[in-house]
This record gives structure tokens, sequence and C-alpha cells, in this order.
């Protein structure tokens, strides 16, 4: 099976296992690494997790870790040997699509664009939603900025202590 689809075989068993215990798949990753063959589970829950008790816990990601490798052994779904991580997103999560910038809402992020905006590769600053497939960022030059949705590289969470 490629690795391809044994991904969307592995993202729909985990969903399943995942959605019974409230939480949601987050991404799912398989890949050669030194040690072999490493398959990654990265889990979520609703909700924008602003609190250390709104995350997912230690007990979540070792209970969906045990269901998700007993279904997956039984299933033969990944040939051969592999490791199995179950994780989450962590603090300084990806964010992905407008639903994540309303989401998170209010936390503080990093954005970088294709193209500089007003000669701008990147925006840091507070997350204030989405308007009219524009994020807007609170940014830390005290001014709001708009920056598109398709303009968007890659964009994170920063942690806040």
């Amino acid at each position: 099976m490629p690795p391809a689809s044994i991904i969307e075989a592995v993202r729909a068993i985990a969903s399943r296992v995942a959605s019974d215990r409230g939480l949601e798949v987050f991404d799912v990753q398989f890949r050669r690494e030194s040690g072999g063959m490493v398959l990654r589970v990265k889990i979520d829950r609703l909700g924008a997790s602003a609190t250390a008790e709104e995350s997912v816990s230690v007990e979540n990601c070792a209970e969906v870790s045990r269901d998700l490798s007993a279904i997956l052994d039984v299933e033969e779904v990944v040939p051969g040997g592999y490791t199995l991580e179950v994780s989450s997103p962590g603090l300084d999560r990806p964010l992905r699509g407008a639903g994540d910038y309303r989401r998170f809402a209010g936390r503080r992020a990093k954005i970088v664009v294709r193209d500089p905006i007003d000669g701008q590769g990147f925006f840091k600053g507070r997350l204030a939603g989405v308007e009219d497939g524009h994020v807007c960022i609170d940014a830390d030059d005290g001014r709001r900025r708009r920056v598109p949705l398709g303009a968007i590289t890659r964009a994170h969470l920063e942690v806040e202590f």
C-alpha cells in the first residue's frame, strides 16, 4: 500500500478512536527516520485549549495510542515494523486555515507570508480573528494588520508564560 493510502487509512481509524474521547486528529505522518519507520499521529481537543485542563493530556495520548495500536495490529494497516507516536500539536502549534485563526483569537502568533506586505515578510502579535478572507492580527508595532489567508505560507502560535 502506498504511503498516502496508509496515512488515509490510519487517519480514518485514528479519527474514530479519538472521537470516542472527544478529540480529533490534527495530523498523521508516516516516514522513514534513522531508527526506522515512524507513524506519528497528533491529536487535539476541540476549542481554544487556552489552559492545561483544556489541552490534550498525556493520559489522552496514552489511551489513543493503546487503542489505535491494537486496531492497527489487528487490521494490519501498516506493513512491516514501525514506531507509533501519539502526541498533541504542542503549545506552539501550527495554524491551518480560517478556523484555527478564529479558534485562537486572543492568542499570540507569528504569521509568515509568501510575498512581503507593506515591506514585512512576517507578523507577530495577537490574533484578532478573520474578516473577509483576511487574518486580523494586532501586531507588536501597535497596528492592526489584515493578512490575506492565501498569502500565508506558515503560521504558529507563540508560547506565552
